[in-house]
Order: C-alpha cells, then structure tokens, then sequence
C-alpha cells in the first residue's frame, strides 16, 4: 500500500526515509526501531558483524520482504509495505551478494532484465529490442571497466569467473538508471584494481545524484570511497554520521561491542620441518613452473591479481583442477592429486573462495555439511551411518570452532556468513589434515568473525597444521602469515617475509607489471 506524503518543510526531501521498521523471525528480533534517512547523490557505508540486521534492512528496502512495523518513504510516497516490483519501479537497483544474475542468460540479456522487469510491469517480453540493449549494456560494461563489444555482451555468464559477475551485476544497476543503488559485498571477489576502478564507478553515480547504500566488511575501501557511515548491532542503529569522524578502531567497536586488536596475530617464527614441496608445477593455459616447500605448522600466503593464477594453483592443489605438470611431494613421498579424493586421502584440505556454490549444501543440516568429507568413516558395520558419531562430531565442531546456533539440525543457511564459514573449515577438520588450503577464509565475513577465523588458524598452525592461505586482503596476509608468494601471469614472481614487508610495498610489488 503507498500513500503520497507532502513535505513538511523547504528542506530538500530525502530520497528514502525509513521509519520505526522492526522485524521479526521465529526467535530473532532482527530490526528493533530502525529510523534511517538518505539524500539523493550520497554514498552511505553500511556496516555491522553478521546477524545484525544488515541483511534484513536491505531486503525491505528493496521489497523482498516486509516490515512487522514502520514504513518507508521513497521519493515522497510512503509504503507500508513495498514490493520488489514497486522497488524497482521507483529506481531502487540491488546487487545482492550472491549477484542474482540467470547463469544459462547472455550478459546482455542479463543487463537488460531489471529495466525490462520494470517497464513491463513485471514481465518480460517476448523478444528484446536487442539493437537498444545492446547499446545501453555497451554504455554500463565500459562504466564498470568491462568489454563492450557483441562477442562479451552475447557470452552466457555461467562461463565468465567470479569477479566479472560482480561487475556486470553493477552494470546492470548502472544501466537501469537507479536513483538508489544497494551494493551488498560489491568487492568480495574483486582485486584493489578493479577495487579502484569500482571506486571511480560510485564517484560517479554520486555525480548524477544517484544514492548509493554500501555494504562491505573492508573498512580501508570504505574511507577510500568516503560518505557516510550507518553502524548496525543486534538490529538496532549504534552510530551514524561521516566516515572520516570515525576511527577504524571505534567503528570495530561499535559494530561488536568490545575491542579489537590490529596487531599481527602472527607472533612465533615456524622452523617446523618441511612436509610439502611444489616443483615445476603447471596447468596448460593457467599457471607454470611453481615452485615452493611449505614446512609443518607454517602459515604461508599466496597472493596475486585476478589473472595471475592464483586461484587455479588453489584448485589444482585441492585435486579439483589438477596440474598436467610438474611434481609435488608430501613428507618426501611423490603424489599425484587428480581429484578432491586424492586431495582427502592425503589429508589436504581445501574451503573454497565461493563458499554459498563450491563449499556449502545450503538447504542441508549444519550436522550433515561438517560430516560430508568424512561420511565413509562415520558408517557401521551394516553401512549405515552411525548417527550418534555423526551428531558427536558435529557438536563438537560447534564448540571448538564457536559456532553460533541452538541446533546443528538447522540448515547451514540460517547461519551468518561468518558462521556458515566456520562451519566449512569445520568440515576439513574433521579429516584431521596435515594441509589446510584456505581460499579467502573471510570473504564476505565481518570483523568480529575475521577475528574468530584469524585465531583458530592461528591456532591450527600450533597443532602443527600447515596452511595454505590464498588471499587478496593484504592486512589479512600480514597479520597472519608467515612468508607471502606473490604471484604474476601465472609464475611466481616474489616472496617476502611477513614480518618486514609492509602494505605499501607489498600493494607496489602486486601492481607493478613485471613478473
């Protein structure tokens, strides 16, 4: 239902204002009186740990769900409840976590259903003018750094990798002319160069007056991108007001109710003996002639942009794409990794850097995702599984790796994000690996559970576990590794020590374009 509102004052009108919303979900106050307002051509940082309310406050705002109580404002109407036609309709464009793009669609095609959704009141017609898509998803794909030419835009998404999804899911909102774009982790599988070509992207939406709502666990990018910030615990409003009158000490504060600590959580040297060696490994077309040992207990990062194969050497030590060349040894002995199965067999754990398409089964038991990789050993005499190994397992997974929910009999999409991860780390402890391959741990993550995850590894390493980290998030490789390999064009092209390269060198050496 929505009512026109005149304004009270001459005072330029806010785009959206939303006022006393609360909702609810069985046994979760997940809003409790939230009043927010914003202006057009503004940039607004949301932030806040998983679990509190982040998620809820933009799916009413975009119309995926309604409020118990409150309303909303858009543009001078006021909703009791606003659809997601409706959201659409009145120029509020979402580009969700999980991109919401249709894999087996064209880019194009994709760029173009919003708009299309939205003039033809919610269906989509029969054929696209395909002449004008064409030439206004050519107009958003060069605003957001990507290719622009037929053979792209005809390229069905379910081909293209993580980070170029990203991309054109915010093409898509560029190309609809949003007057409110909400940006849920925009930058979760993006590297800083693309980082900053999305930054030069807001700057100018905020020079149309577009309204731009961001939600992100990087605080560095949010002070890069400036605005304002909206500081969200237990489904309440904590703080409001300029990024810059904010320390990142005090938001962290703010957003977990105790204080975090910047410093490495790296603090011991590893001299453990070497269990793991890389020689002249490569994948025809991806990587080539890696090498590297990683010894018992260290803590070694991999690091590299979008296109230097870092991701793919990830993939090929999991088993999943294996390497066509090369040799790797595990305690001297020559092993081949063909598959996740060989990876298993020699205890070589892998979590995923796509945790919700890769790592999860969303709609099964937390119980059932952290038994997956060892269900074989939890099976009887008669085959069948022993249920009460199961459930001992899994509880015990809960509490080492403080996993926060009441029942491991809910399914692992319940959970926060930061839980969800912590239960798939959960799932490669349980084959008690001598190797655990970490492909950024805390993408999508807030900084309470970045600082849960940063400890359990760090914890795992004194165990005598060897860990593999493969990141883009530099603070996270300092303050956690050991030594750091850079990666270029698919070679290695550096190492450091983590304990003498600061951010600045490291940033130089990732961007420099030698290999």
């Amino acid at each position: 239902m929505k009512t026109a509102m005149t304004p009270a004052s001459s005072a330029p009108q806010p785009f959206l204002q939303i006022v006393g919303v609360h909702k609810r979900f069985t046994g979760v106050h997940a809003l409790r009186g939230v009043s927010l307002q914003f202006q057009r051509g503004q940039i607004y940082h949301l932030l806040g740990e998983n679990g509190c309310g982040k998620s809820t406050l933009i799916k009413i705002i975009a119309g995926a769900q309604p409020p118990d109580e409150g309303y909303l404002v858009v543009d001078g109407t006021r909703y009791e409840q606003l659809s997601a036609l409706q959201a659409l309709s009145a120029g509020i464009e979402t580009v969700y976590q999980d991109l919401s793009l249709l894999p087996n669609m064209s880019v194009v095609e994709n760029i173009g259903l919003t708009s299309e959704l939205a003039q033809h009141d919610g269906r989509l017609a029969r054929t696209f003018d395909r002449r004008a898509l064409g030439a206004l998803a050519a107009k958003a794909l060069r605003e957001v750094g990507l290719p622009a030419d037929a053979e792209f835009q005809s390229t069905l998404i379910e081909l293209l990798p993580l980070a170029t999804r990203q991309l054109i899911a915010i093409a898509r909102g560029i190309a609809s002319e949003a007057k409110f774009v909400i940006m849920d982790e925009p930058t979760a599988s993006l590297t800083q160069k693309e980082v900053d070509n999305l930054i030069r992207v807001l700057n100018g939406l905020r020079s149309k007056g577009v309204t731009v709502l961001f939600v992100s666990h990087k605080l560095d990018e949010c002070y890069a991108i400036g605005g304002e910030v909206i500081i969200l615990r237990d489904g309440q409003t904590m703080s409001q007001g300029p990024i810059e009158n904010y320390t990142k000490a005090q938001i962290s504060e703010l957003m977990t109710g105790r204080k975090l600590s910047n410093e490495r959580y790296r603090n011991s040297e590893t001299s453990g003996e070497i269990i793991f060696e890389a020689a002249q490994l490569g994948r025809k077309g991806q990587f080539r002639e890696v090498s590297f040992t990683l010894r018992s207990g260290e803590i070694l990062g991999v690091t590299g942009l979008l296109d230097s194969g870092r991701n793919e050497l990830a993939r090929a030590l999991a088993g999943v794409a294996p390497a066509d060349s090369g040799t790797l040894r595990l305690r001297g002995e020559t092993i081949r990794l063909r598959s996740p199965i060989d990876a298993i067999r020699y205890r070589i754990g892998y979590v995923p850097e796509d945790r919700l398409s890769e790592g999860l089964f969303l709609d099964k038991p937390i119980l059932d995702n952290v038994i997956a990789a060892v269900i074989s050993r939890l099976r009887g005499r008669t085959g069948q599984l022993d249920r009460a190994r199961a459930r001992q397992l899994a509880e015990q997974t809960v509490a080492d790796l403080q996993i926060a929910t009441p029942d491991i009999g809910k399914p692992v999409q319940s959970l926060s994000g930061g839980n969800q991860q912590r239960v798939l780390i959960g799932r490669w402890l349980a084959i008690s690996p001598a190797i655990l391959i970490l492909h950024g741990p805390t993408v999508g993550v807030d900084v309470g559970s970045k600082d849960t995850i940063y400890r359990i590894m760090q914890s795992l390493s004194q165990q005598g576990i060897s860990i593999l980290l493969i990141s883009d998030d530099l603070p996270e490789l300092l303050q956690n590794c050991d030594r750091i390999l850079l990666m270029k064009k698919g070679r290695l092209a550096d190492q450091f020590d983590a304990r003498q390269v600061t951010e600045a060198d490291l940033y130089h050496a990732l961007l420099s374009e030698a290999a």
